[in-house]
């Protein structure tokens, strides 16, 4: 059997560099045998041969350790189940390699202390003094026409939205997706950062580079090397830290109502102990309720709650995320009742011990003031929760004043939304006027077009526009800007960049000749 050197009660899970190579822990209960392969430190280790089979301790955890195993090598396990066997990647794999098209990629062992981070005095912002604008990595700054753009093309226009006075960055989820389009919802490997945000030409790293040192010497900071981008976890480390530098937090969006696209993936999270499926879902980590194209986690099992736990974790203590937006923590609850329901709270909790200065922010319908209740309350524990009811009346009635000066706008409805009925404070509401789900194509106009159909560059399209926005800005709660809002992008947007109308060129307020921030019609703070 694999060496059980440095193997002990604390071995974390994953891969984990140690002194002469590597320990690798893996949870898999039901399975017959899991082997560990790999090339490490050069070597080839891709047979399922007794000195290769990790050994399975009472609660069905499989550890093994590997001497001479380095930064960078790849890795799979290999397991024997009841109803299957064959390769799967590792579910807390810090990235995935490119040595095979996805899903038959290996995992890569990283290095969690390798990165040299610069953003020590950098403090939260209260959340009484949060603007956040959300974002889609690979939409938000292409590069070139139907290319997604990445973390490094995000760190390009840090100094535009330090300029712009958000100081909250809000990316779409950004974990490897099953699917390849799904605004990031259909994750499958929560701890790797996806293939299409990471730049892994040397030549194109080179240019990027150039940036990433002007911005770190404006902060009289010490410049990175090639080497130090070469990975998607350092890109993805690099805008995170930079974007600290310059005064923004970072929230990820995180999906733990569900997971989801694994069909044709026999290498991920599901059935990964292989056990057979028999009549109905047997899977490992997940129930047989579906949601959203995916399967909700089987929350009533301690140890996939604690995978899930763990990845909120594993962001606040490697990625120094500022706090997290919970997609669907409604869903999550119906799903599972009242386990969703404690597994809420033990996350909170968690997340409260690790960094009591990051936000925790649940979507949650309909709204309900027990998600923002104290956990000592039997609330969920969250501190703030989306909230649509200023979002629906303030649109409702730039669409009303569109039909001119004898129409009747009702803003009685955007007064009552100030403080809303649902909410125990007004604080505790993240408020918008547009948003990914509500401006994605096919979906509802953006502002400019709900304020003049018939021409969204108008007089009438601005100023109205302007008015929707300083009233976001002015109310209670804490204000979100969706990516283009604040210069006036008319076209709805999607996260597939050969089929979006239009990306965030620059042209929209039509001013092609000038720099596209400079050309907003909104102001900028």
């Amino acid at each position: 059997m694999i060496s059980q050197a440095h193997i002990t009660a604390d071995t974390p899970m994953g891969a984990t560099l140690v002194n002469g190579g590597a320990t690798f822990r893996v949870w898999a209960p039901r399975a017959l045998a899991v082997y560990l392969n790999g090339t490490f430190g050069d070597v080839p280790q891709l047979e399922q041969t007794p000195d290769q089979l990790m050994v399975k301790d009472t609660n069905g955890y499989w550890t093994g350790f590997v001497a001479g195993a380095r930064e960078g090598d790849p890795y799979t396990f290999y397991v024997v189940g009841s109803g299957s066997r064959g390769v799967k990647r590792d579910p807390y794999a810090r990235e995935l390699a490119v040595d095979a098209p996805f899903p038959n990629c290996s995992c890569l062992i990283r290095n969690p202390r390798a990165y040299l981070w610069h953003d020590q005095t950098f403090r939260t912002p209260d959340f009484s003094n949060m603007v956040v604008y959300q974002l889609h990595i690979g939409s938000y700054a292409p590069r070139a026409p139907g290319v997604p753009s990445t973390f490094l093309d995000v760190i390009g226009k840090i100094e535009y939205l330090q300029a712009l006075g958000i100081n909250v960055l809000q990316p779409l989820p950004i974990d490897e997706c099953e699917t390849a389009f799904s605004m990031g919802y259909n994750g499958g490997d929560y701890f790797s950062p996806d293939f299409a945000y990471v730049v892994y030409d040397r030549t194109a790293l080179s240019s990027y580079l150039v940036t990433v040192n002007r911005l770190l010497a404006a902060k009289q900071q010490p410049p990175l090397t090639l080497e130090d981008l070469s990975s998607g976890t350092h890109q993805l480390k690099a805008m995170i830290d930079l974007c600290h530098l310059y005064g923004i937090a970072v929230v990820l969006d995180v999906v733990y109502n569900h997971a989801g696209g694994f069909e044709g993936d026999d290498a991920g999270l599901y059935f990964w102990d292989r056990a057979p499926n028999g009549n109905n879902n047997n899977s490992l980590y997940f129930t047989d309720r579906g949601w959203a194209g995916g399967l909700s986690f089987a929350l009533w099992n301690q140890d996939v709650r604690q995978f899930v736990i763990n990845n909120a974790v594993y962001d606040l203590h490697e990625f120094h995320v500022d706090g997290f937006r919970y997609d669907e923590i409604s869903a999550l609850v119906n799903l599972n009742g009242e386990t969703g329901w404690t597994f809420c709270q033990n996350l909170t909790d968690t997340v409260r011990a690790v960094n009591v200065r990051a936000i925790q922010n649940a979507e949650f319908w309909p709204i309900t003031p027990a998600i923002v209740t104290p956990r000592a309350q039997n609330g969920a524990g969250c501190d703030v929760t989306q909230h649509d009811g200023l979002r629906e009346s303030v649109r409702q009635a730039i669409t009303q004043a569109s039909f001119g000066a004898t129409a009747h706008v009702d803003l009685d409805a955007v007064a009552r939304n100030l403080y809303p009925a649902q909410m125990p404070d007004a604080w505790r509401g993240v408020i918008c006027i547009e948003n990914h789900d509500l401006v994605k194509t096919g979906a509802q106009p953006r502002l400019p077009r709900l304020a003049d159909g018939s021409n969204t560059r108008s007089w009438y399209a601005r100023s109205r526009s302007r008015v929707a926005t300083a009233l976001l800005l002015t109310a209670p709660g804490i204000p979100m800007l969706f990516m283009g809002q604040e210069f006036l992008e008319d076209h709805q947007w999607s996260d597939d960049p050969t089929k979006s109308p239009t990306s965030l060129t620059g042209t929209a307020c039509g001013q092609d000749n000038n720099p596209w921030w400079t050309s907003c019609a909104l102001p900028r703070t």
